[in-house]
């Protein structure tokens, strides 16, 4: 009697206990791909550092500006983010007292689209005096950033008292 009791248990936990490792499986690996974010260095020495939310990059490059020149910094890296999320590149606080640099385009907005094998990610820097930027130099910062999947819909009113516009 024993085994007969033996056997159904493990015909019950079989028909249990599998599926449910199964799903929990994949249930897992979603959740873990969600959160994995693939990161190529094209450049040695240019190792990220994160503090809180932000992560800080690095000059991949020597760049020797004058006053009122434009380039497209190097950061020697690309990245593969997981799908529904974006990189916000932004100047660290010390960037412009530093180097008297400026972000040209504000704000750099990275999809997870911007991922090929050469996709480099690029700060674009206007100089505001001569200044000389070394290889390794924390230059920009980023956060990553769920997407909001929102509809648009129109109306005749917004509901709301008017404050004056921006």
């Amino acid at each position: 009697m024993d085994f007969v009791y033996k056997l159904i248990e493990v015909i019950v936990l079989g028909v249990v206990l599998v599926p449910t490792v199964y799903f929990s499986n994949i249930l897992g690996k979603l959740i873990f791909e969600r959160n994995v974010i693939k990161i190529k260095y094209h450049t040695d020495g240019i190792d990220m550092v994160q503090y809180g939310d932000w992560i800080d990059l690095k000059s991949a490059e020597e760049v020797d500006k004058k006053k009122g020149e434009f380039k497209t910094i190097s950061l020697g890296i690309g990245m593969k983010l997981p799908k529904n999320f974006e990189a916000h590149v932004v100047p660290r606080s010390s960037t412009f007292k530093t180097w008297g640099i400026l972000q040209a385009n504000s704000m750099g907005v990275i999809d997870n689209k911007y991922s090929g094998n050469d996709d480099i990610w690029l700060f674009p820097a206007y100089a505001t005096k001569k200044t000389s930027i070394k290889k390794g130099d924390r230059i920009c910062q980023f956060r990553i950033i769920e997407k909001a999947n929102m509809k648009i819909e129109e109306v005749d009113s917004l509901d709301e008292v008017n404050r004056g516009g921006y």
